[in-house]
C-alpha cells in the first residue's frame, strides 16, 4: 500500500509538473528518500519559495486557516472513552460511572485486578503510539481517570495539522488548482499560497462545508430507474455512482457515519492489483459496522462520498475487524482522491477561515 507519505510527496510532484514552469531537475529526488520526514520537509520548502517567488511576479491569494481544537479534544476523548468500555465490556470488568468529565474519562471499578487490567491493556494498545500516551490516576474508592498526556495532545495536534494540509492539497488538486503551497502555521494554523488567483473566494468555497462521508443501505425493493422516473419509496433517495454515473436507491439515513473511520488510503487489490481505497474504523465504527454487516447479509450497502455513490458491494458475511476496501475500476489517482476524502470526512471538527487576502503582482521595472 502507498504509504501517506509517499502520497504525499508524489500528489505534489504531480501538481509542480503540470505547471511546465520548473524542470524535470528541479524536483528530481532519489527514490530511497522519499521515505524521510527531513527529505518531505526540505521539499516542501523548495516548493513554498518556488510558489512565493510566482506569487511575487504573478499576485494571487494568500488564505489561513485554523484547525477545530477544541473538536480534536473532544474526539479524542470520545474515542478514549469507547476504547475504555470495549476493553472493560470485552475483559468482563465490572464497573460504573464510565463518563466523560473535565477532559478525561473516568469510572469506577471495584476490584483492584480489574483496574490493573484496564491499565495494562491501554498500554498495551498505545504501545509505539505516543500520540495516545495516557496519565491514569486512581482517584481512591475505585474511581480511576485516564486523560490524554499534554505531550499526546501535542503530537495529536500536529497529526490533525498534518492530515488537514494532505486533505487541502488533494482538494484543491480535485479542483484542478495544481499550483499552490500549503504550510502548517504555527501549531494549529494552515496557510495556502495559490499563485495567479485573484479570487480567494472561489477556493475558501470549496472548504465552507465539509466532506460528507456515510455507509447507507441499498433499497431493492425498485429498481433505481424506476424510482427515478416515479416516486421512490418513502426514507430513500435515487443518488447517482461516482464513476459510473448509474443511479441508485438508497437509504437517506446513515447506518455508519465517516466520523467513524480512522485512516483512509490508497493501495492495491491483493489478487487484481487494481487500484483500491482501503479504510479502518475506529473502535465505535468497527463494533456498528459488524452489527450492520450481520443484520444484512445478502444485502448490498453503498458507500455514499458528498452525495455520490463509491461503490455498492453486496455484504456477503460479518465484517467485524472493522477495515474495508473500496473498489470501482478506479484508476490510483482516483484511489488516491476517493481515499483522501474518506479521511477528509473523518477529521475531527472543522477548518475555520481565519483571513484571506489577494496579493497584487510585483510592479514591472
Amino acid at each position: 500500500m502507498t504509504t501517506p507519505l509517499r502520497d504525499r510527496i508524489a500528489r505534489l510532484f504531480a501538481a509542480l509538473a503540470m505547471t511546465s514552469m520548473i524542470t524535470a531537475s528541479a524536483i528530481a529526488l532519489p527514490r530511497a528518500a522519499l521515505a524521510e520526514d527531513s527529505q518531505f520537509d526540505k521539499m516542501r520548502t523548495r516548493i513554498a519559495a518556488f510558489v512565493g517567488d510566482k506569487m511575487q511576479k504573478l499576485g494571487g491569494s494568500r488564505i489561513v486557516y485554523k484547525v477545530d481544537t477544541d473538536g480534536l479534544r473532544e474526539s479524542v476523548v470520545t474515542d478514549l472513552r469507547d476504547d475504555v468500555y470495549k476493553i472493560l465490556r470485552e475483559g468482563k470488568i465490572a464497573f460504573s460511572g464510565l463518563a466523560i468529565r473535565d477532559g478525561g474519562v473516568e469510572a469506577k471499578i471495584a476490584d483492584a485486578k480489574g483496574r490493573d487490567e484496564l491499565k495494562r491493556k491501554l498500554a498495551a494498545a498505545a504501545e509505539g503510539l505516543p500520540s495516545h500516551a495516557l496519565a491514569v490516576t486512581d482517584a481512591g474508592d475505585g474511581l480511576i481517570r485516564l486523560a490524554p498526556t499534554d505531550a499526546a495532545s501535542a503530537a495529536r495536534l500536529r497529526e490533525l495539522v498534518e492530515d488537514s494540509v494532505a486533505m487541502i492539497e488533494q482538494r484543491l488538486k480535485d479542483a484542478d488548482i495544481t499550483l499552490a503551497s500549503v504550510q502548517p502555521d504555527g501549531t494549529d494554523r494552515i496557510r495556502i499560497f495559490i499563485p495567479g488567483m485573484m479570487e480567494p473566494e472561489h477556493v475558501t468555497a470549496i472548504f465552507a462545508t465539509k466532506v460528507k462521508v456515510s455507509f447507507r443501505m441499498v433499497d431493492i425493493s425498485m429498481s433505481a430507474e424506476q424510482a427515478q422516473s416515479g416516486t421512490p419509496p418513502a426514507g430513500t433517495e435515487v443518488l447517482l455512482g461516482f464513476k459510473d454515473k448509474r443511479p441508485y436507491l438508497v437509504a437517506k439515513d446513515s447506518a455508519i457515519d465517516g466520523d467513524d473511520i480512522s485512516y483512509a488510503g490508497p493501495g492495491f487489490a491483493s489478487g487484481t492489483k487494481d487500484p483500491i481505497a482501503s479504510f479502518r474504523f475506529n473502535g465505535r465504527g468497527t463494533r456498528r459496522f459488524a452489527h450492520v454487516t450481520e443484520e444484512n447479509i445478502g444485502k448490498p450497502f453503498a458507500i455514499v462520498l458528498d452525495g455520490k455513490v463509491i461503490s455498492a458491494p453486496v455484504i456477503r458475511e460479518p465484517i467485524t475487524g472493522g477495515s474495508g476496501q473500496i473498489s470501482g475500476n478506479f484508476t490510483l489517482e482516483e484511489a488516491s482522491s476517493v481515499a483522501m476524502l474518506l479521511r477528509a470526512g473523518a477529521l475531527p471538527g472543522h477548518l475555520a477561515l481565519v483571513g484571506q487576502q489577494v496579493v497584487q503582482p510585483a510592479a514591472k521595472p
